[in-house]
């Protein structure tokens, strides 16, 4: 019951503006749920829900989670990926000059186990891959988060 309770808590902070635990409470009384103050103040700390303000109104949203590679990354660093090629499972990045260390910093923190190492130079990253298949994976990945 709780763990359903908590993604519906999840999929209700993702579609509706939630400030208050009373208003959680409602929400989740809305859709079936019951929930006592405490309850809701323990799930808020176990999901460990943020309270932002979006545009003056503040609201719970979700963390960032590891596997939303993205909200890792700097958006500057990632637009300066020229672009992303494999060959067999070598994957070479060309970056804009000088960035290639950060962006390098940046993919070995994804903690990917298919990467078995990366190098960076000034402009260029070589990463080696366990595979033919995993270096065309993380090419598609890469490529994806740059925009490419």
């Amino acid at each position: 019951m709780k763990s359903k309770r908590q993604e519906k808590i999840l999929d209700i902070i993702e579609k509706e503006v939630v400030a208050t635990q009373e208003e959680l409470i409602n929400a989740l009384k809305r859709e079936g749920y019951s929930a006592t103050q405490a309850t809701a103040s323990r799930d808020i700390r176990e999901l460990r829900l943020l309270k932002v303000t979006v545009d003056g109104v503040y609201r719970y949203v979700a963390p960032k989670t590891e596997s939303d590679d993205a909200s890792k990354y700097n958006h500057a660093l990632f637009s300066s990926i020229k672009y992303v090629a494999a060959s067999l499972n070598n994957v070479v990045i060309k970056t804009n000059p000088g960035l290639a260390n950060a962006v390098c910093a940046g993919i070995d923190s994804l903690n990917d186990e298919s990467i078995l190492g990366s190098v960076a130079g000034d402009d260029t990253i070589i990463i080696v891959a366990r595979s033919e298949e995993a270096g065309a994976v993380l090419r598609d990945k890469i490529g994806k988060l740059a925009g490419k």
